[in-house]
């Protein structure tokens, strides 16, 4: 199933126009999706989804079964873009530790892919794509300078500079939920203290109310094993005091650690993603509250847009498909 032609073609008027085909991935948690896409069209030729897991082995011959199932019939592939969870280098193609996957680690993927089927192939951090979808193709479209983050059961970013996605030295730029706002702050996923992801995550947010239910807070939430960042948004919309301030504290977290993005990058555009960003006011009064008492210069806010994502689950396609996109100069 190698590359035979660089696009499929069509006749508009007489005149044959070639067609470049991408094929994008997004390998998640629980699943792993591929499209074929045609330049001129946002919805894909064909879609497949299947479940990843990622603990189980033969996960490379579970990615090359789903690409095959969306390949098209003319063989005319110019390019694959591959989204996985981080740590990643996109300069080599390599999976350095995603996690729950042990059979990926140090593991060539994009080479792997590449070797397969006979098509240039490009990997990149799930998050960072995400963005990267949202910039060309969603919220961001229009924007040159772009700062996406995602707030969910982790918290991810990408960041799009001069219409460029930051990658780094090593390919591990913007990895903005693990940027220290407090040294002395409570244990983040990775292991290391004080991370933006252990203040403002969902997961952050339900162990600060389990702990505070556990020193004595009354509440109307209960301690229990299935407790999630919506119950304890519903609860605030209730009036729950304790709910209140859980979403308050995420909200001052994440203005901190977004003034020093700012400070950093100074974007025209944040754009928010994930389950968390849209309980709306909750989590944003504080968050703006905490930004401009931050931000060192009000000019960083003059013009700047703040905004929910617009593509939802197709970001991270999208993401992929815009990569190999960029890759091959389309």
């Amino acid at each position: 199933m190698s590359q035979t032609s660089p696009g499929i073609s069509k006749i508009h008027y007489g005149i044959i126009i070639i067609m470049s085909i991408v094929i994008a991935v997004d390998i998640g948690g629980t699943q792993m999706r591929a499209a074929a896409y045609t330049q001129d069209q946002l919805n894909p030729l064909k879609q497949k989804k299947i479940p990843t897991l990622a603990t189980e082995p033969g996960g490379l011959e579970r990615l090359i079964h789903v690409i095959e199932d969306v390949w098209p019939e003319s063989d005319a592939v110019t390019a694959i873009g591959l989204g996985s969870p981080g740590p990643l280098d996109p300069h080599t193609g390599y999976l350095l530790a995603p996690p729950n996957n042990p059979e990926w680690h140090n593991f060539p993927l994009a080479p792997e892919i590449e070797k397969h089927f006979g098509v240039k192939t490009f990997l990149d951090n799930d998050a960072n794509l995400a963005g990267l979808g949202e910039y060309r193709y969603g919220a961001g479209k229009g924007h040159h300078h772009v700062l996406y983050i995602t707030v969910s059961t982790g918290i991810g970013a990408g960041v799009v500079i001069d219409d460029r996605l930051l990658q780094g030295f090593h390919g591990l730029a913007a990895e903005l939920g693990h940027v220290i706002v407090d040294p002395d702050g409570p244990p983040c996923s990775c292991g290391f203290n004080g991370h933006l992801e252990s203040f403002s995550s969902g997961p952050a947010i339900v162990k600060y109310v389990l702990a505070e239910l556990d020193s004595g807070v009354k509440s109307i939430l209960k301690r229990e094993k299935s407790l999630n960042a919506r119950d304890v948004a519903d609860a605030a919309l209730k009036g729950d005091e304790l709910a209140i301030r859980a979403y308050q504290r995420a909200g001052e977290y994440l203005g901190i650690g977004v003034a020093s993005f700012l400070h950093a990058f100074d974007p025209s555009i944040i754009i928010f993603g994930g389950g968390v960003s849209q309980v709306g006011g909750l989590l944003f009064d504080p968050f703006d509250a905490s930004l401009k008492r931050r931000v060192f210069h009000p000019r960083y806010l003059e013009g700047l847009a703040i905004t929910q994502a617009q593509l939802g689950d197709e970001a991270g396609l999208l993401g992929a498909r815009a990569l190999a996109e960029m890759k091959i100069g389309l």
